[in-house]
């Protein structure tokens, strides 16, 4: 089984970084491979809305010189998918934004590519925020049709500006722990 991590954070290794790869450790005690796709500052746009994947139905959005298309791939061939996000002014990236846009349309108009798939977001906080990146990654995920992965706690863990400041709150880093546990136990169940 394979798990891909989507890094939407501009900080390639930065708290957003630490957290899924903290929920990457207990997925891989169990044997499941992973990957983690940085798109955070990469240069990802927003959806055209010109509906081409609608019609060609090839998986692929009309956009070529980005990471969009790979990630689909990434995402068909995986089992589990896993959203991270910053919290940006209450919300997620700019990047995670279009990223949910676009390969939300293309897996729609392709027959829900992710459906039956399990999926969980998590988000780095500085203060507060959060439960709006929170819902806009678990709406994207449900409207997917994949099972959410539970926790102990709301998906967060605090630490913003410095990296490496998440690893002090030691509540949300263990609620990482348990994402993973989680996600692993779902993912067994289904295979």
């Amino acid at each position: 089984m394979k798990v891909v991590g989507i890094n939407g954070s501009p900080r390639r290794n930065g708290n957003t970084a630490i957290i899924i790869k903290e929920v990457f450790k207990e997925l891989e005690k169990h044997g499941i491979s992973t990957e983690l796709i940085h798109i955070g500052g990469t240069g990802i746009r927003g959806c055209r809305a010109c509906y081409t994947c609608s019609n060609t139905k090839d998986r692929k959005c009309i956009i070529k010189d980005d990471l969009i298309n790979e990630c689909v791939e990434k995402m068909v061939e995986a089992d589990g998918i896993i959203l991270g996000s910053p919290t940006y002014f209450a919300d997620v990236t700019s990047e995670m934004k279009a990223f949910i846009d676009r390969v939300g349309y293309i897996a729609r108009y392709n027959g829900y590519l992710f459906k039956h798939k399990v999926g969980v977001s998590v988000m780095s906080v500085r203060r507060a925020g959060s439960m709006h990146a929170f819902d806009t990654m678990n709406h994207f995920l449900h409207y997917s049709q994949m099972y959410l992965v539970g926790a102990n706690y709301w998906n967060m863990v605090y630490g913003g500006r410095e990296v490496g400041e998440v690893e002090k709150d030691r509540e949300g880093m263990e609620n990482m722990k348990v994402i993973g546990e989680n996600m692993a136990w779902l993912l067994e169940r289904i295979k």
